[in-house]
């Protein structure tokens, strides 16, 4: 007997609009003939229906973010891609697209080049997967001098809301190719990144501990290290405050001997453990350390970003009352929370625009992004959890406003289910991303039937 799918196969196989059966038929019915016309595409091998795969259907980083879909599809090309959307957009039914699986948000779901004396913008962990981290932007450990991670792409691939794989790059589709360095999932499925190598593989860093008494040392010589230090761009800071200690990570980015550029930072007490010792490593080393540093403990996550600028004073105050919180927090839950500065120097503003540009809007100026990872166990204390994070957002934009220190911007990759980093982009290039999306969508497909995102629709 003839596959009564086949005719969905082929690049013409499919009207843009539903045929009056299809749009009688209830959810389920949709969601059992589309995965069997994606089975018949692109062959069951690479779609699993119920009983599903769960090692597949697990893989997430938050717990928060499991959900058990109807049928998981993964494509070997871009042309299964384009079969997929096609057949997706026919039935009506909601999809989500998952990368590496590392977004908290519910319903959302490195290359080797040690060898040759480079490296790329790319993700701090090897966790963090590609597809979603370019398209929110993604900062890096050198993007103070290299610009973000979607600054440094050369090309994407992508399959349009129609099926159809084009290219988007600064000959090719360039309204398309600006709108997807940050501009989200919004446009299309991006089936392949060709990125520009940085000349960064020899490193110097040292990782220490310090106590969490000394916490406002640690924020006073951040601040002082934003204020002068920074300007040496090779030169940047990880700084990671928990509730039982604080890291420090020194990363500049060629061989050295105790960067002066650091010197706030050398002027501080004794850490109480050198995690890793100054030296002189490779961009390989450093990952490869910090691959071991995140549990892979199953648990509930969140995050959450907030953009201020450079103050000492407003930083110890929204410290002082995060710490409050969290540790009231962690007594009544078990959750385990971090006081995450992110330095972000004019220059990394810059870069984007000499690249090209992009849709984010990223103040130019010296100034710092908040952010905060959330760990927890029990879905039952998902609000009393998060609300430490959503006050400490409140605190601040509240106090920033007062002291004249408030930036709108949210990155994306840092925002939380609730935040809404596309408008925090500003109202032309909002208003951009909106046109594009009509243009390369002009059914909206990926505004109505994704099941989750930061979506310009919703702006």
């Amino acid at each position: 007997m003839d596959d009564p799918f086949k005719s969905f196969c082929t690049s013409v196989g499919l009207e843009d609009s539903q045929s009056q059966a299809v749009a009688d038929m209830n959810p389920k019915q949709r969601l059992e003939l589309s995965c069997s016309a994606v089975q018949s595409c692109i062959g069951t091998e690479n779609v699993g229906v119920a009983p599903l795969n769960q090692a597949v259907i697990n893989e997430n980083w938050s717990q928060s973010c499991v959900a058990q879909p109807y049928c998981v599809v993964q494509p070997a090309d871009a042309k299964h891609v384009g079969q997929v959307v096609k057949i997706i957009k026919y039935f009506g039914v909601k999809f989500a697209v998952r990368s590496g699986g590392h977004s908290p948000n519910p319903g959302w779901s490195a290359l080797a080049l040690d060898a040759e004396g480079t490296s790329v913008i790319g993700g701090r962990i090897p966790a963090v997967g590609v597809g979603g981290l370019i398209l929110g932007g993604e900062f890096f450990h050198f993007s103070g001098e290299f610009g973000m991670a979607a600054d440094n792409v050369k090309n994407f691939e992508i399959v349009l809301a129609d099926g159809n794989i084009t290219n988007a790059n600064t000959n090719e589709n360039t309204d398309l190719f600006w709108a997807l360095k940050g501009g989200g999932s919004n446009f299309g499925i991006v089936t392949r990144y060709d990125l520009y190598t940085i000349p960064v593989r020899d490193i110097w860093y040292r990782w220490d501990m310090y106590a969490v008494d000394q916490a406002p040392a640690v924020l006073d010589a951040m601040v002082k290290w934003q204020n002068e230090g920074a300007s040496d761009l090779k030169s940047t800071v990880a700084l990671i405050i928990g509730l039982d200690g604080v890291v420090v990570g020194l990363i500049y980015s060629a061989p050295a001997n105790q960067p002066s550029a650091f010197a706030p930072f050398h002027e501080l007490p004794t850490p109480v453990a050198a995690i890793v010792p100054p030296l002189n490593g490779t961009v390989k080393t450093l990952t490869d350390f910090l691959s071991n540093t995140f549990s892979d403990q199953p648990l509930r996550h969140d995050y959450r970003g907030v953009s201020t600028r450079i103050d000492g004073q407003l930083y110890q105050d929204v410290y002082k009352l995060w710490r409050q919180r969290a540790l009231a927090t962690r007594e009544a839950t078990g959750a385990n929370q971090t006081f995450t500065i992110q330095p972000i120097p004019k220059n990394l503003a810059e870069q984007g625009i000499a690249k090209g540009g992009n849709p984010m809007g990223i103040p130019q100026e010296d100034h710092q992004w908040w952010t905060t990872v959330v760990d927890w166990a029990n879905a039952s204390d998902d609000d009393a959890v998060r609300s430490v994070s959503i006050d400490t957002t409140e605190v601040w934009n509240t106090l920033a406003r007062e002291r004249g220190l408030d930036l709108p911007f949210i990155f994306a990759n840092d925002a939380s289910r609730d935040q809404n980093p596309l408008a925090s982009y500003g109202k032309e290039n909002v208003s951009k991303l909106k046109q594009v999306s009509l243009k390369y969508d002009e059914s909206q497909f990926f505004q109505k039937q994704q099941n989750g995102g930061f979506l310009p629709s919703k702006v």
